[in-house]
């Protein structure tokens, strides 16, 4: 190759490249910028009189005279309303049965809506749920039950030749000559009284325990969960496969034995998680009896299987590529094949050894559908240290999926479903961080 072509073909390589790394940070940006937009929303809100409420009588958090003084002035904001509702129900007897039977099932849907929006209407029994007993502690939520009971969603079939349009239609309308007509407009304008919203930050997000399947409080359990969970399996994994990579690397004579053991690790490093988290259910469950049902113990091991070949090639290639004079030099002043390892081979190959850890971290605390079967449930409380080797955990990735496909109300705790998935990303990036100075700090202490 002439040194034309060569400066041509460096210049295309450096091209595609540069082009290649944008493109990545491009897709980075569309993936990551919803997730951190949304996934704030869960820290920073306009948390109303509800919110401040719940945090003193759940949690005991909060000035209980400044939540009095706003409660009495919710109340008495809130006390045309219930009146409005008691005048219609008296005014009700006296029309005629089908106007009565289609107002009354409009009054239906209304009712239910404002015990959403401001919680319990006077007079009613105490609620068994938590999430019936406040109103909307998030402003966003609030107005979305506002417009709600200000508009019903109808389809419009008249034209037969296109599909149903929905189209918003005013309640007030059907209410128009009644006691009730009134309500419609005192809301929209004095919704903000009866509900205080104020700007929170609600950092406790992380710590505090959730109440009602979410509904209300933090992920703590969940981010608990996910530490055991990544911590156990790397503390599994990481002997094992240094222990592996070496006897691959130093001591394993050259054989078919040898090459069909290597196959078998590069094969299960791209076996489907899911298989995984079958034989962690067959095997550490219901064979070697690890626990009697899920538990972190069973989760970690799961864990530990699938990154380990992982661990193992990467720092098998890192002690391939420790200088033969290293070991050669350790040798003839007479130090054993295993000291050679212990004090020259292993701290030589530490950075590559690090980096297979790294990426290993990272998977381990984002799968999904080992902990499935062995170690995940959907609502639980945080454990004690003791406790992961016989109990199951929340764990952030099985209760994202789980709260975003089979919660019973999805679109109320959506921003749970954000925050988590923020919470996630940054507690990869955090363990990958942490892990990327320590082996920093060993490269520069090894280099002097």
């Amino acid at each position: 190759m002439d040194l034309q072509a060569r400066k041509l073909f460096d210049r295309s390589l450096t091209g595609v490249s540069i082009m290649a790394v944008i493109l990545m940070v491009l897709a980075l940006l569309v993936l990551l910028t919803p997730i951190f937009s949304r996934g704030l929303g869960a820290f920073f809100f306009s948390g109303t009189s509800e919110f401040r409420r719940l945090s003193l009588e759940q949690f005991n958090r909060g000035n209980a005279q400044a939540v009095a003084a706003e409660s009495r002035a919710v109340t008495e904001a809130r006390r045309p309303v219930f009146a409005m509702l008691a005048a219609f129900e008296e005014e009700l007897d006296g029309l005629d049965a089908n106007r009565r039977r289609e107002l009354r099932t409009q009054l239906k849907e209304i009712t239910g809506l404002l015990r959403e929006l401001l919680g319990p209407l006077p007079g009613e029994l105490d609620a068994v749920m938590l999430r019936q007993q406040y109103g909307q502690t998030r402003w966003d939520r609030a107005m979305v039950k506002l417009r709600r009971i200000l508009f019903s969603e109808q389809w419009d079939h008249s034209d037969p030749n296109r599909m149903g349009k929905k189209v918003l239609v005013s309640r007030r309308q059907s209410f128009a000559g009644t006691r009730l007509e009134a309500l419609f407009p005192y809301l929209e304008k004095n919704l903000g009284r009866m509900l205080q919203p104020r700007f929170t930050f609600y950092w406790r997000f992380l710590t505090d325990k959730s109440l009602d399947s979410h509904f209300f409080g933090g992920i703590w359990p969940e981010v608990l969960g996910t530490i055991y969970l990544t911590l156990g399996a790397m503390l599994l994994a990481i002997p094992f496969g240094i222990i592996a990579a070496i006897y691959l690397s130093e001591f394993a004579a050259g054989g078919r034995l040898v090459s069909l053991l290597r196959v078998c690790i590069s094969t299960l490093a791209g076996v489907p998680s899911i298989v995984f988290g079958l034989f962690g259910l067959a095997f550490f469950i219901n064979t070697l009896r690890l626990s009697s049902s899920k538990s972190v113990l069973a989760g970690s091991a799961t864990l530990a299987l699938l990154i380990l070949p992982t661990i193992i090639r990467a720092s098998e290639e890192a002690l391939k590529a420790v200088p033969r004079a290293y070991k050669e030099a350790a040798l003839s002043l007479g130090a054993s094949p295993l000291r050679m390892v212990l004090t020259v081979l292993l701290p030589a190959a530490l950075p590559g050894i690090l980096t297979g850890i790294i990426i290993s971290m990272g998977r381990a605390a984002g799968e999904t559908a080992p902990i499935i079967f062995t170690a995940a449930v959907s609502v639980g409380q945080p454990l004690k240290l003791w406790e992961t080797l016989s109990q199951p955990t929340p764990a952030l990735p099985w209760n994202i999926y789980n709260l975003a496909t089979e919660h019973q109300a999805v679109d109320e705790i959506r921003h749970v479903q954000f925050g988590m998935v923020l919470t996630l990303v940054l507690l990869v990036l955090l363990l990958n961080l942490a892990a990327i100075l320590i082996r920093a700090r060993i490269s520069k202490k090894m280099r002097g």
